[in-house]
């Protein structure tokens, strides 16, 4: 961690820059200067005065069993459970402050269209996980509900998410394959679902008791090893998986599903193989849906100013081909696949089976990485532009609960959703409560509207997948001016998203954060030692090696005081610490007096423990760069100042 310090110390050692006598003169009328030097709490004391605390009475018990005994008094108290209440439950921080005639009509048009948007998506999103579309749904009711009450974002739209569904389909398709027969009776298929819909919940169970796990260990600070070029390259790269295994439906064909390294490749050259065998009405249902769905896409967002709402052009396909398909008769006269029947009401609570939970758990790490970096991702991006801030921890609470509650319900992993999220923004929603009205839109059809969706062709559902995916395929856009600000995370990104696409998304994902980790360590370790000289005519110090004829070295007036300012370090690694004792003994040797600023209690003990007390008294130890800097102006007062003081 000390390593930043070597590239300092070497260079302003040997070329202080000097300080004054006046830098340190008394100051009389502090509030009245213009300038003035900062100010310790004894010279606060000095100029201001303050009112002394009064003396507690002597405690019978141990300091640190004192310190415990009223840590968790005010804890237990009634204001300090309330605190922990508000916090675990963010409606009860937000809710009194919520401007009802401001913001409530924009979080139920907002809710309601995202709501709208849901039903189709849900849907469709259900194939990707292949399991059948009703619980698609379930995904986009329950979980949404959940995080209303729980999560921190108040702009966020959860529920179901391309990259997740795609990642535990492969899990449902590996855990539950296709038998060989290929023919399956209505009983046998109904088998298959149920078994499906069983894995795919318990990896929601997985996943959400693994960021349960990671809440209670408050590990909401692993967000930050997935870097933002991890997340767009896993993102943009998982877009290019959806759009190939979507190509079955559009030409409608009946392919297996491909899993494990290179199933990219695998589908393509099955569906390759197999275009003679397509179905015309069901290619044509397809090149019309994305003529409608794609236009309508791009209308969004070049007028998303000017719009009231967003058009909501997956509804329009919906009903469009639903009455098309039910008025000529596609499916029998022609094999068109629908959806078929949606159940009424809800499913009874089941608990998943967890007779595979070893490999559940090995799959559901990922998911539950990829739900919170993404989560966490998209909710700090709204939160940095409207001016508020979100707890990463309880961003764990509550997308853990949401899919552990939810896997009770039959529902597969779930997160937050870029494109919903950016609709429910650009329709105005302000609130969490925008999640409530999307839910009864959900809820609607879930109990009256379901027998509606009987006639829509699963090939639209295919469609509805791929222009979902704009948002991910246009983050290639961004590669020119990553590689103009950072040529590293470029690497990043392309050896992130090339691993994604060339293996399969778990092991792309693996593969992007150890690069992404190594060029961390990489650039931590190549440190650069600067000599500097001075400017002649100037008081710059700048590295001997930009202009030699224009720099010397200064030597005339030799440092007899170097203050090092450890502000910046939170912890000392054991290289660090040997580093700084062997700078001591250089000092030393070199007739320099060394001192230590506000050197926290972490790094200090490490350093004692390397040996820094053999070196250094006490007395060169100051809570503050003005106490040294005052010392060793003191200490030099006959001689004249000569002072180095370096940021580590």
């Amino acid at each position: 961690m000390l390593q930043g310090a070597k590239n300092k110390m070497s260079g302003p050692l040997v070329s202080g820059t000097c300080s004054g006598q006046e830098e340190v003169s008394d100051l009389k009328s502090p509030l009245s200067s213009r300038f003035r030097e900062p100010l310790t709490h004894a010279r606060f004391q000095e100029l201001f005065g303050g009112a002394e605390e009064p003396e507690l009475p002597a405690e019978p018990c141990s300091p640190w069993l004192c310190r415990l005994w009223r840590r968790r008094a005010c804890s237990c108290s009634g204001l300090g459970a309330w605190h922990v209440l508000q916090a675990r439950l963010p409606p009860l921080r937000w809710l009194p402050h919520y401007r009802w005639r401001a913001w409530l009509l924009g979080d139920a048009v907002a809710g309601v269209t995202v709501g709208i948007v849901h039903v189709p998506q849900g849907m469709a999103f259900a194939l990707l996980t292949s399991v059948p579309p009703v619980f698609g749904l379930y995904t986009s009711f329950f979980p949404v509900l959940i995080y209303s009450l729980l999560g921190t974002g108040r702009h966020l739209s959860t529920g179901t998410f391309a990259v997740l569904s795609l990642m535990t389909g492969s899990v449902v398709e590996r855990l539950v394959p296709d038998p060989l027969a290929g023919n399956l009776s209505g009983i046998e298929r109904e088998q298959l679902e149920a078994r499906r819909v069983g894995a795919a919940a318990a990896v929601a169970f997985g996943s959400g008791a693994l960021m349960l796990v990671m809440f209670a260990l408050q590990l909401g600070v692993l967000s930050t090893f997935l870097s933002e070029p991890v997340v767009k390259a896993l993102t943009s790269g998982a877009a290019v998986h959806v759009l190939v295994s979507q190509l079955p439906s559009l030409f409608g064909l009946s392919l297996p599903r491909q899993i494990g390294c290179f199933s990219l490749f695998k589908t393509l050259a099955a569906v390759f193989m197999a275009l003679a065998r397509s179905s015309p009405a069901e290619l044509t249902i397809s090149a019309l849906s994305l003529a409608l769905l794609v236009p309508v896409k791009e209308l969004n967002v070049r007028f998303r100013d000017r719009l009231p709402t967003p058009i909501p052009g997956e509804v329009v396909m919906v009903l469009l081909a639903s009455v098309l398909c039910f008025t000529s008769s596609l499916d029998t006269r022609y094999n068109v696949q629908v959806v078929g029947l949606l159940p009424g009401g809800f499913p009874q609570p089941l608990f998943p089976t967890l007779d595979e939970l070893p490999r559940i758990l090995a799959d559901s790490l990922p998911i539950a990485l990829v739900t919170f970096a993404v989560s966490t991702s998209l909710a700090s991006i709204y939160a940095d532009k409207y001016s508020y801030t979100i707890d990463p921890n309880q961003e764990l609470l509550a997308h853990g609960v949401s899919n552990l509650v939810s896997s009770l319900f039959s529902c597969f992993p779930n997160s937050a959703t870029l494109a919903t999220t950016s609709l429910l923004v650009d329709a105005g929603g302000n609130t969490q409560l925008a999640g409530l009205f999307s839910c009864i839109i959900v809820l609607s059809v879930l109990l009256w509207l379901g027998p509606f969706f009987y006639y829509l062709p699963k090939a639209v559902l295919a469609c509805i997948n791929i222009s979902s995916m704009r948002q991910m395929f246009f983050q290639i856009q961004e590669l020119p001016q990553l590689w103009h600000i950072s040529r590293v995370d470029f690497t990043v990104w392309m050896v992130t998203w090339v691993a994604v696409v060339t293996l399969n998304v778990d092991l792309g994902l693996a593969v992007g954060v150890v690069v992404s980790m190594m060029t961390v360590v990489c650039r931590t370790q190549r440190v650069q030692c600067l000599a500097l000289g001075l400017a002649e005519g100037t008081e710059l110090y700048r590295p001997l090696r930009e202009s030699h004829k224009l720099l010397q070295v200064p030597g005339v007036e030799p440092i007899r005081v170097a203050v090092l300012d450890f502000s910046g370090i939170p912890f000392a690694d054991a290289a660090g610490a040997r580093e700084v004792v062997q700078l001591t003994r250089r000092c030393q040797d070199a007739g320099i007096c060394l001192l230590l600023a506000q050197c926290n209690a972490l790094v200090l003990e490490t350093l004692t423990r390397a040996g820094l007390l053999d070196r250094m008294t006490p007395e060169q130890l100051f809570v503050s760069v003005q106490d040294a800097a005052a010392h060793a102006l003191e200490r030099l007062k006959p001689t004249g100042p000569k002072i180095c003081t370096v940021w580590v």
